[in-house]
């Protein structure tokens, strides 16, 4: 990669951060560890933003140029932002629009990838109110429609604890995603700029990787290349690549899956915006390639665009 000029250097950055979804203090991290990656790189003007319903008064006040989008979960992993930063004419990193609410939509997710042929696992969709009745055999996942971190999500074992399962994952959200619970390994892939990275295995030290273990240091070790085998390596890197380009993902994605015990991929969900915290996998992943996380932070930032062509034309109008 081609170091930056100066004057790419020189444009104002607005790393967006915070938010009001539950992945908040995640988010936190993530944008402050991006802002002093971009300081240490020579960015004179980084202005980290705590996104509320002053988001556009912000970004006009300081100028900005350019957006990285350090936010997770609802609002600013969804398309909200995306369409924002798209009619104030103010290119952004990571996926555009479409891309953004069809990932952040698990249900809609699933439908592409079925109707695609990438194995995922069986599942169904239940409402948070009235009769539950799961037509899959247990043990089954259960998780909100449309969260991240696993914020919500409980693995079920015995019929009668679906409803509260159910209920939970519907505290913030109005459906609940159940899908068959596919035992085996946990793997998730790295992917920039539309191309895999590397695969990472998770291991959690105990249960599952839920938000407390992806955030708290020693709770899951990850290995990484993938100890795998190399045809199965090399496909998953394949499916993830091809998935993010069906679901039309931009910048630095990741996608999960899982392994079962005949080897067989199940693509579970993409993440377009992953963490960005020192116990991120997606910086872990591009560290294991000999990419440092200002170098990665860089070639992130060096794709943000636009995605509306409209849009972008509509800004070299006002800028002359």
């Amino acid at each position: 990669m081609t170091a930056p000029s100066g004057s790419h250097r020189s444009r104002r950055v607005g790393v967006l951060y915070g938010g009001p979804s539950a992945e908040r203090e995640v988010s936190l991290v993530s944008g402050k560890e991006v802002a002093d990656a971009l300081r240490q790189r020579g960015y004179k003007g980084v202005s980290l933003i705590d996104v509320g319903p002053d988001l556009p008064a912000q970004l006009r006040k300081r100028r900005i140029d350019v957006v990285f989008n350090a936010l997770h979960g609802k609002v600013g992993e969804d398309g909200c932002v995306q369409g924002l930063l798209e009619v104030m004419g103010i290119p952004y990193t990571g996926s555009g629009v479409t891309a953004s609410a069809l990932c952040m939509d698990k249900v809609l997710t699933k439908e592409v990838l079925v109707r695609n042929r990438i194995p995922t696992p069986p599942y169904q969709v239940l409402a948070g109110k009235g009769h539950v009745t799961v037509k899959l055999p247990l043990p089954v996942v259960v998780k909100p429609r449309s969260e991240g971190s696993s914020i919500g999500v409980t693995i079920v074992r015995r019929q009668r604890d679906v409803a509260s399962a159910v209920r939970e994952a519907c505290r913030s959200d109005r459906d609940a995603l159940v899908e068959s619970y596919v035992p085996g390994k946990e793997i998730t892939v790295g992917i920039l700029n539309g191309e895999a990275l590397g695969v990472t295995e998770i291991r959690p030290a105990k249960g599952f990787y839920d938000f407390k273990t992806k955030y708290t240091s020693g709770m899951a070790s990850h290995v990484f290349p993938a100890p795998l085998p190399g045809p199965l390596y090399r496909k998953a890197m394949r499916l993830a690549a091809r998935t993010c380009a069906l679901l039309g993902c931009e910048g630095a994605p990741r996608v999960d899956f899982r392994i079962s015990p005949e080897q067989r991929l199940y693509a579970l969900e993409v993440n377009t915006l992953p963490g960005m915290t020192p116990l991120s996998l997606l910086p872990e992943i591009a560290a294991g390639v000999g990419m440092d996380f200002g170098n990665l932070v860089e070639r992130i930032l060096d794709r943000a665009a636009l995605k509306n062509a409209a849009a972008g034309q509509a800004r070299e109008t006002a800028n002359g």
